[in-house]
């Protein structure tokens, strides 16, 4: 039976950095969430950036339910599964994992938690959709209020703390899925 491999964890906790090495490292179909946000954000001609992106994300999940993203991706899963394992990227709520959960049996869940201060300052220094940490701040309380990000983060099967460096990391990354693979 195929795996589906979800990551999570808040934001610029590292997870497109673990998508990035590991799905071609272990010849993973990345799902990415988030691609539905951006998508529709194109479809309206709107800028991408972290108002818009938030806009987009409430209201899908307004008109949609908690769990829009798990059901608008759930074909895309089933056809990469005819092919190969997979990764889901950025699932954010307990609904979500609900839906997948109800969906496929073959599940397991990674969270990448990094401290607080860490994370933000990432945030700000990165290349692609950087936060400043009034928006970070604001994001993480409109996850974890909002979304119930929280939950599938606390009921994961494996945890990486990514406060270290990127070798590190990649190290961490490679120790689970040589678990989840053994």
């Amino acid at each position: 039976m195929r795996k589906i491999i979800v990551i999570l964890g808040m934001c610029g906790s590292g997870k497109s950095v673990f998508s990035e090495y590991v799905a071609p490292k272990y010849n993973l179909k990345k799902i990415y969430f988030g691609e539905v946000t951006f998508d529709k954000l194109k479809e309206e001609n709107l800028e991408v950036n972290s108002e818009n992106e938030r806009m987009m994300r409430e209201k899908l999940r307004r008109d949609g339910g908690m769990g829009v993203y798990a059901t608008l991706n759930i074909p895309k899963i089933k056809d990469a599964l005819k092919t190969s394992d997979v990764l889901v990227e950025s699932l954010y709520s307990w609904d979500e994992l609900k839906i997948l959960k109800e969906t496929f049996d073959n599940i397991t869940t990674i969270s990448i938690v990094v401290d607080k201060h860490i994370r933000y300052d990432r945030l700000t220094k990165r290349d692609y959709r950087p936060l400043t940490i009034d928006e970070a701040t604001l994001r993480d309380l409109t996850e974890t209020e909002n979304i119930k990000k929280c939950e599938p983060i606390a009921n994961s099967d494996y945890y990486i703390l990514n406060n270290g460096t990127i070798k590190d990391f990649y190290r961490k990354c490679d120790e689970v899925l040589n678990e989840i693979y053994k």
